[in-house]
């Protein structure tokens, strides 16, 4: 199995998770793919490199950051097509526009932990659901600069992603206490703020791991603030999600290996969360509401308008 077939293996199991981490390898396996020494002519080079894209989006129909990422650097290799008659040319182009993707990432992820950590003050309780490189990003700034906090997080059942957390708060000796997911209430009620990441930010919706709109309306009825925290790429111009018939439904035996004959297993990946139960949207660009978030990401990537 060559590297490109293993990632999207890996992609498509989660033994790649995040929508960050997805990204990037998305990224570097497409240029891995496209890369090789084959002699192609332009046109064939660039039909292939689609249809490698093609491979990667349907690990994960639904993910925005990885979509928009593979769409910026398909769109530069073919423009950059139109005018080259080889494709040493074509390579370079490939080379230096993944480059730009992967420094995007790494750009967004330091702005977003410097920005999200000023919304965190000593003494604060903290609550977070599933696992966010994002929200951790945040977490590990406000440490560094000597604040002094507690942070309350859910398993994140049935994948227990919400461990990844509790185990990097541990080794960052930031104080943690891991909640059963239906426990979420009591976590919340004694929070000062709840943060998120997400997955997509639509027009009309911001989604996120399942159980996150619950949350939401939790600490909405306990005015509780709540940031959603994640890389602008991740807005969806071309809403994947649309309906929630297309959200990302996980295998049954996650939930129940041997469920009996006439159980039905329902085991969605993600939800729907109404921007109006979001404070705000803590991106590179600043902290934006939902409709003004949207509009600075258009204005810093006019491509993403859709």
């Amino acid at each position: 199995m060559d590297k490109f077939e293993k990632t999207l293996r890996d992609i498509k199991s989660l033994r790649i998770q995040g929508a960050e981490n997805v990204a990037i390898n998305a990224v570097k396996a497409l240029e891995w793919k496209c890369s090789s020494p084959k002699t192609q002519s332009p046109k064939k080079f660039i039909s292939e490199m689609e249809k490698a894209k093609r491979s990667l989006f349907s690990t994960r129909p639904t993910e925005p950051l990885m979509r928009n990422a593979l769409n910026y650097v398909t769109a530069s290799v073919a423009y950059s097509g139109k005018y080259e008659k080889n494709n040493t040319q074509i390579k370079k182009s490939l080379h230096k526009s993944s480059a730009f993707a992967l420094s995007h990432f790494e750009a967004a992820r330091r702005s977003i932990a410097a920005i999200g950590a000023k919304k965190i003050e000593n003494g604060m309780t903290i609550f977070t659901h599933c696992h966010s490189s994002t929200v951790m990003g945040i977490l590990k700034a406000a440490k560094s600069q000597g604040k002094k906090f507690t942070v309350f997080n859910t398993e994140s059942r049935p994948l227990l992603q919400g461990r990844t957390s509790a185990k990097e708060l541990a080794k960052l000796r930031i104080p943690v206490t891991h909640f059963v997911d239906s426990a979420a209430k009591i976590a919340i009620k004694k929070s000062d703020i709840v943060l998120f990441g997400f997955d997509a930010v639509t027009t009309t919706k911001v989604y996120n791991k399942i159980g996150s709109e619950m949350f939401a309306l939790m600490a909405d009825k306990y005015d509780i603030p709540l940031f959603a925290c994640g890389d602008s790429w991740k807005f969806d111009p071309e809403c994947a999600y649309g309906n929630e018939e297309k959200i990302e439904l996980r295998p049954s035996k996650e939930i129940w290996p041997s469920a009996p004959k006439g159980v039905k297993i329902e085991n969605p990946s993600f939800e729907r969360i109404d921007p109006r139960l979001i404070t705000a949207i803590i991106s590179e660009l600043g902290v934006y509401g939902h409709e003004n978030f949207i509009e600075e990401v258009k204005k810093a990537y006019p491509w993403l308008s859709g």
